[in-house]
């Protein structure tokens, strides 16, 4: 089995930042992709960012030099640093991990962005 736990939301002022973490556990080899999804009430969920084993990541158009995803493959974990953040990206934020064995999401961290 695979788990998946996020953490890290919480409530911040608009163009303040946060730190999200993804930390993957169990039977799971070195050879998953990583990745944060949100969705904000009434919006389809999106994807936010995505990387690779390899390093490769991909964004969102609306949160490209905003938002950087990494990864420790030593502890299975993957980082989701946010900075300039906005109104808009209020949303519940999932973590992702593709693997051969299976897909698993994390239960979720909630961002709010408010003055």
């Amino acid at each position: 089995q695979v788990q998946v736990v996020e953490s890290g939301g919480g409530l911040v002022q608009p163009g303040g930042s946060l730190r999200l973490s993804c930390a993957a556990s169990g039977s799971i080899s070195s050879g998953y992709a990583m990745g944060w999804y949100r969705q904000a009430p009434g919006k389809q969920r999106e994807l936010v960012a995505v990387i690779t084993t390899t390093g490769r990541t991909n964004y969102a158009g609306s949160v490209k030099g905003r938002f950087t995803i990494s990864r420790d493959n030593a502890k299975n974990t993957v980082y989701l640093q946010m900075n300039s953040l906005k109104a808009e990206d209020t949303a519940a934020y999932y973590c992702n991990v593709a693997a051969a064995i299976g897909v698993y999401w994390g239960q979720g961290t909630q961002v709010t962005v408010s003055s």
